[in-house]
């Protein structure tokens, strides 16, 4: 019983923070030392159950993105979607391959967190200066997609603060729109990597994933997610993204002075 409660509360820890800008890896780090460390395996699958929620509030958007190909506009959005997400496809399998990778340790994780902070404050800042767009051109498209690739290098760094605020100082200052492409090219890209960790895991003679435990996170995480999206999506209508830049701050702080490395 204690360990159901454990996986529970590691999906919604997951849920949570996948999507706010705060890092959901550094949140399981200090989680998983109090409950338990999990396997790489139930980690990224959890993160699929959050991208499942962001499925699942965009089915409507998609599905006129899917079957809008008539509409110019539609058209043009959608193949930035893809390339962004074949441009992270692509340059993550050659970070895969390569064997590249930072230790998912409390000191790179905390830096990340606090560098990600003054980031947001940038990024927040230096759009507030230009003229307010949702257009979403080749350039957001492109870092977009590079931006994922730093995120999945270093971990802290938090993916959807890393597309959110890659966006926005590339040109999309609008903070709804820069968020709901951001959202939207992590849809097949948490999924791709989900399945790709499955498939490492069923191919690796000897190891045996728990996978009950690991459909418990998946959902814990998937109603979690569903619940703390919809809210931040009203949210950044009206409000800016400097609150998760202080507590990113203050939380890689606590993290430097408390956490063992």
């Amino acid at each position: 019983m204690p360990d159901f409660v454990n996986l529970i509360l590691l999906g919604i820890i997951e849920g949570i923070t996948e999507f706010l800008p705060i890092s959901s890896t550094g949140h399981l780090l200090i989680a998983q030392h109090w409950l338990g460390a999990r396997s790489d395996a139930f980690n990224i699958v959890i993160q699929a159950g959050a991208i499942l929620a962001v499925t699942l509030i965009y089915f409507k958007r998609l599905w006129q993105l899917a079957t809008g190909w008539r509409d110019a506009d539609n058209r043009d959005y959608l193949l930035k979607l893809m390339v962004s997400f074949l441009i992270t496809a692509m340059l993550g399998l050659l970070v895969a391959k390569a064997g590249f990778s930072l230790p998912d340790t409390v000191w790179p994780i905390a830096l990340a967190l606090i560098v990600g902070g003054f980031w947001i404050f940038a990024a927040e800042h230096l759009s507030s200066k230009r003229s307010p767009s949702t257009r979403i051109t080749w350039t957001v498209a492109i870092l977009v997609g590079l931006a994922q690739i730093v995120a999945a290098i270093f971990p802290g760094t938090s993916r959807s603060a890393a597309t959110i605020f890659t966006a926005m100082l590339a040109g999309t200052n609008d903070r709804a729109a820069a968020t709901e492409f951001a959202f939207l090219v992590g849809i097949p890209t948490m999924f791709a990597a989900s399945g790709y960790e499955i498939l490492k895991q069923l191919n690796q003679a000897g190891v045996h994933e728990d996978w009950l435990a690991v459909a418990i996170g998946f959902a814990a995480s998937t109603l979690t997610a569903f619940v703390v999206v919809k809210w931040l999506l009203g949210y950044v209508r009206t409000h800016t993204f400097n609150a998760f830049a202080w507590y990113r701050i203050v939380f890689g702080m606590v993290l430097l002075l408390l956490m063992p490395r």
